[in-house]
């Protein structure tokens, strides 16, 4: 037996701007938006991953516990950063020192990564 994970959740104060954010880096879409303010947004796979940002009052405080990594999906890592950063990423130094991955921010300020290795095969993207 095995579970399939299903959704990363990200608590945020303004869930259309993070939905939105997410949607140009990935290159997905809306896929349902609830009436308590959350918006869910995957690559229309039902089988995907996706990911749904909920509304909360509370800024973010302290470093994330659970973060995102991303590959370069094509391209070279210096242009995919070059591309997040076009689209509001910001980088930050949360204490990693020289490493081969980048360390960036969304808008709310959520870490994730932007690894090295380059992926030329969607499929395994």
């Amino acid at each position: 037996m095995s579970a399939r994970l299903s959704t990363v959740v990200i608590d945020c104060r303004s869930p259309q701007v993070l939905a939105d954010f997410w949607s140009r880096i990935l290159g997905w879409r809306v896929v349902d938006v609830g009436d308590e303010g959350w918006i869910e947004i995957g690559d229309g796979d039902r089988n995907g991953t996706n990911m749904l940002f909920e509304p909360v009052e509370e800024p973010k405080a302290g470093k994330n516990r659970v973060h995102v990594d991303l590959n370069p999906l094509g391209v070279e890592q210096t242009d995919e950063l070059d591309r997040l950063l076009g689209l509001g990423a910001v980088r930050v130094d949360i204490g990693q020192g020289e490493q081969t991955w980048v360390v960036l921010a969304d808008p709310e300020g959520n870490e994730f990564c932007l690894l090295r290795d380059r992926v030329d095969d969607p499929a395994n993207a």
